[in-house]
């Protein structure tokens, strides 16, 4: 045991707590690594992103059927990013977000399961010249950091866990952040009456037929079908729980975006 150690004592009690706390951090990493029943966040649903050719049809699709400079822009404005802060983004994907803030901000954490969106997102960023992003693969459950965060942005990402495991990622999410500090949380999230679910999951799936083509039709019927996407009033009490205070920004039948605190 670290504190056992005759040398303990003299060491300044600040330092004393850093040591123990990264100590008790590592044994909880090398605990989680050698856990059967840990939930492992790379395995996927549906598309393989995993496989370079489906990330990069993924980036050409986001750019064509969304506007991505713009929706950066907006989360950049609603959370207040500013030149001092830091921030993690969990969910990366191609680093479209990633890129814009780290424009605004002193650094940007930015994580993702998968190694082929890393590796993408990372060269995207290198080729336009931005130093101040680190890439990393992890997840909710697996990312590590040292030291604490201005803000951690998470955009349809949190509806790859089961409940269980999401109360453990919000948990993990409110440590991570400073006092002060901003979770933005938007996502897929079902506040319809579920007596209605055959007709507005329908209504929805066809919405998106027609709006941005069968493929994105495809994935919405997978993402029912197979994700774990959760009830507003779970959702909402798992945010209460974990200790932030948040707004409801936007809410419909099947997105809703959270804007949290940590007080």
């Amino acid at each position: 045991m670290i504190k056992d150690n005759p040398n303990w004592k003299s060491i300044d009690g600040k330092q004393r707590e850093k040591i123990y706390q990264k100590a008790k951090t590592l044994k909880e990493a090398i605990m989680k690594s050698n856990t059967k029943w840990f939930y492992d966040e790379t395995v996927q649903v549906g598309t393989d992103y995993q496989d370079i050719s489906n990330v990069q049809a993924y980036d050409m699709q986001m750019e064509k059927f969304r506007d991505v400079k713009k929706e950066a822009t907006d989360i950049i404005e609603s959370i207040c990013l500013g030149e001092k802060h830091s921030l993690l983004e969990i969910g990366t994907g191609t680093g479209n977000f990633a890129i814009e803030a780290a424009k605004h901000c002193n650094k940007v954490y930015a994580i993702d399961v998968s190694s082929a969106m890393i590796a993408y997102a990372k060269q995207k960023a290198q080729k336009m010249g931005m130093s101040n992003i680190s890439f990393c693969q992890a997840g909710f459950l697996s990312y590590e950091h040292n030291g604490d965060l201005d803000m951690i942005v998470s955009n349809l990402a949190l509806h790859h866990l089961p409940d269980f495991w999401k109360m453990i990622a919000l948990k993990k999410i409110y440590k991570l952040l400073k006092n002060g500090g901003t979770f933005y949380l938007d996502d897929v999230v079902f506040s319809f009456p579920v007596e209605e679910y055959d007709y507005k999951i329908d209504n929805w799936i066809d919405a998106i037929k027609e709006k941005a083509g069968i493929n994105f039709a495809e994935e919405a019927q997978m993402h029912i079908k197979e994700e774990y996407s959760t009830f507003d009033w779970i959702i909402e009490e798992m945010l209460h729980k974990s200790g932030f205070e948040f707004e409801i920004r936007h809410k419909d039948d099947f997105f809703a975006l959270y804007y949290c605190k940590k007080n």
